[in-house]
């Protein structure tokens, strides 16, 4: 059968992206569909934007602290409305990267909705801009590609239609002087960072007892604390039941009878596939019971011309998972390359001030392989010798006792997502702990820290 292309990618965001434009590189003829968003969550409404953001909420403290150094500097007020509109302004350069990128590749580019009409067909809705009907049209291809990420949830509650989500945090008019943030993994602690910074009263909750769940235990503490020191107040082990509207401003009720009055209620409380509208069953496509699109090592559906990667399977959604898997996909189908992601060690980060970073297995995690050393330094930064604030930084590094391997590291502090990245390359290499004894550390610097950790601060049994 002759079809328009070799592949349809649906979903223009970073690892579609990358996947489209290797295999056209490699000589496949490539269409891809993307409905709102080039470039993607990331991009646009996400990991891009939110850095951005987290970077404006840092300098008035740095203008505090220059005071301790002889800088006789004062505060400002911060313009809101200026930082949207000279992100919206960066999205809009970086949204016209990723089309050039794939037009230069000789991607054929199709703005839309997509559904499956087949195991090969795809139609796509779109919309024109001259007269704004709307036109239908059917392409087909051997392979398929299902690559559309993920949107936010809301939780099932009364009043849940007053919160907003990360989406529209990142278009608000004006700032909430009083946010209400529930939930407690990335997106929340990062929004509450950047909130607090800027300003406004920031209070947290969520049904844990510290945040940030699936991470280290004692790095989970140490954002705690973190968190705290922010003046970030955190309601932990409590659920919200309700939100009530009051004139314009909101009431969150907890599950023990508490009120927390706010102008702004965000909900932060996990992601779900972008499944909605494909018709996967039309092509025979199989889901997980939370909407997961089921794949294989190879990232084969249930339908042997399918594919899926990023943050619509279950895997690690990070957007450098999502590049890798669409690179490797890419290689293997037109590139005559074979290889299997491995997630072991992927480094991540979370953007708050001070951010977290790790790479490899928690200490939880790695005794369930044999017995492990761990080190652990805590110290505040040179950097706030002569200021008032006193930041801590936590460091935490994990060694399989028998091997010696080096199998996990964390760290709380400044610049630790930067650090991490170098360190995440000998995580990978199997490095041991003699490796790194013997690697000269850069002095003075938070970094050589992680080269010179020589007491052991316990031993943990396997589990």
């Amino acid at each position: 059968m002759t079809y328009d292309y070799d592949l349809i990618v649906i979903g223009a965001g970073s690892g579609g992206v990358r996947c489209a434009r290797i295999a056209a590189l490699h000589g496949a003829r490539v269409a891809v569909i993307e409905k709102q968003h080039w470039g993607g969550t990331c991009v646009n409404i996400g990991c891009v934007p939110k850095k951005l953001m987290m970077f404006a909420s840092t300098f008035g403290d740095l203008v505090e602290d220059s005071h301790g150094y002889g800088w006789h500097t004062q505060k400002g007020q911060h313009h809101w409305k200026q930082l949207i509109q000279a992100k919206d302004h960066e999205i809009g350069r970086l949204n016209g990267i990723y089309v050039s990128m794939l037009q230069k590749a000789g991607v054929k580019l199709f703005t839309g909705a997509a559904s499956f009409q087949d195991a090969h067909t795809v139609k796509i809705q779109k919309s024109s801009l001259s007269d704004k009907a709307f036109e239908e049209e059917t392409i087909t291809a051997e392979r398929i590609l299902i690559a559309t990420g993920s949107s936010p949830s809301v939780l099932d509650i009364e009043g849940s239609e007053y919160g907003i989500t990360s989406d529209q945090a990142f278009y608000l008019s004006e700032r909430p002087q009083r946010v209400v943030i529930i939930g407690s993994g990335y997106i929340g602690i990062e929004f509450a960072g950047i909130f607090a910074g800027l300003g406004s009263q920031v209070e947290m909750i969520y049904r844990q007892d510290i945040p940030l769940r699936g991470f280290d235990q004692d790095m989970r503490q140490a954002l705690h604390d973190a968190i705290a020191e922010r003046h970030i107040k955190q309601h932990t082990g409590r659920v919200p039941v309700k939100v009530v509207k009051t004139g314009d401003t909101y009431q969150v009720h907890l599950d023990n009878g508490d009120i927390v009055e706010t102008d702004c209620v965000f909900f932060a409380t996990g992601r779900h596939p972008n499944i909605s509208g494909l018709n996967l069953d039309k092509a025979g496509i199989e889901v997980t019971k939370k909407g997961q699109i089921i794949v294989d090592d190879y990232f084969t559906t249930s339908v042997a011309n399918i594919y899926a990667i990023g943050d619509v399977i279950d895997k690690i959604n990070l957007t450098p998972v999502a590049i890798a898997q669409g690179h490797a996909l890419a290689d293997r189908l037109y590139g005559g390359k074979t290889r299997i992601s491995a997630y072991d060690a992927t480094p991540k980060a979370v953007f708050f001030n001070p951010p977290l970073a790790s790479v490899g297995l928690s200490e939880e995690e790695a005794v369930k392989n044999g017995d492990v050393e761990v080190f652990i330094s805590q110290f505040t930064a040179m950097k706030y010798s002569f200021t008032e604030r006193k930041v801590k930084t936590y460091i935490k590094m994990i060694v399989d006792k028998a091997s010696q391997k080096v199998v996990g590291l964390h760290m709380l502090g400044d610049d630790s997502p930067e650090i991490m990245q170098g360190f995440a390359v000998a995580i990978a290499a199997g490095l041991t702990k003699a490796d790194f004894d013997q690697t000269i550390g850069i002095h003075p610097s938070s970094a050589e820290e992680l080269v010179t950790l020589r007491q052991v601060t316990r031993i943990s049994p396997k589990q």
